[in-house]
C-alpha cells in the first residue's frame, strides 16, 4: 500500500509541476491552450510514436504552446495505448458496420507492441486502419475542445490570481 501512495504522490507532484509550466508559459492564455490542443488532437489521432513529428511543427506553425503540444500527445503512452488503441478501434468499427472483435483487435496490438509482429496487425485489413483513425477522430472531438477551454481556464484563473497579489505600487 504504500508504494502505491508513492506512485499517486509521484503522479500528483508531476501535475503540479506540468500545471506550473503551463500557467507561467509567457504567451496568451489562447495559445497556450492551443498548444495543448494540437498535442491533444495528435495524440488521439496519430498512432503513437509519430506523434511530436507533427504536433511541435504545427505549434511552431500557429505560434502555440510547444511544451503543450509535446505534452497534450501524452495521452497515449506506453499505459494507455493498452487499452486506448483497442477500444478506439472497436467503437469506430461498431460505426462503420465491421467485423472486427474486441480481442482480435487487442491480440494483434499486444503482438505489435510485444514484438514487433505487424503481420497480425496487417491480416485485420484496412477495416481496422479505417477503424482506428475515426475513433481517433471521434476521441479528438472529445478531448480537444475539454483540453482547450481547461487549459485556457487554468491559465486565466492563475493570472487573475496573480494580479489580485501583486501590491497596488506595482500595477
Amino acid at each position: 500500500m504504500a508504494r502505491s501512495k508513492g506512485v499517486f504522490s509521484r503522479i500528483k507532484a508531476y501535475w503540479r509541476l506540468l500545471k506550473s509550466k503551463m500557467v507561467r508559459e509567457k504567451m496568451s492564455a489562447n495559445r497556450i491552450a492551443a498548444g495543448w490542443a494540437i498535442g491533444m488532437f495528435y495524440g488521439c489521432v496519430i498512432p503513437f510514436g509519430f506523434q511530436l513529428i507533427l504536433s511541435v511543427p504545427t505549434a511552431v506553425f500557429f505560434k502555440a504552446s510547444k511544451i503543450g503540444a509535446s505534452v497534450g500527445t501524452l495521452i497515449t503512452n506506453p499505459i494507455t495505448i493498452w487499452f486506448l488503441y483497442p477500444i478506439q478501434c472497436y467503437l469506430a468499427n461498431r460505426l462503420i458496420a465491421g467485423n472486427l472483435t474486441y480481442d482480435a483487435i487487442a491480440e494483434a496490438m499486444t503482438k505489435v507492441i510485444n514484438a514487433g509482429e505487424y503481420s497480425t496487425l496487417m491480416s485485420l485489413g484496412g477495416e481496422l486502419v479505417v477503424s482506428f483513425f475515426l475513433g481517433g477522430f471521434l476521441l479528438a472531438a472529445i478531448c480537444v475542445p475539454f483540453t482547450f477551454f481547461g487549459v485556457r481556464a487554468m491559465v486565466m484563473r492563475y493570472r487573475r490570481m496573480k494580479e489580485k497579489t501583486l501590491p497596488a505600487a506595482e500595477v
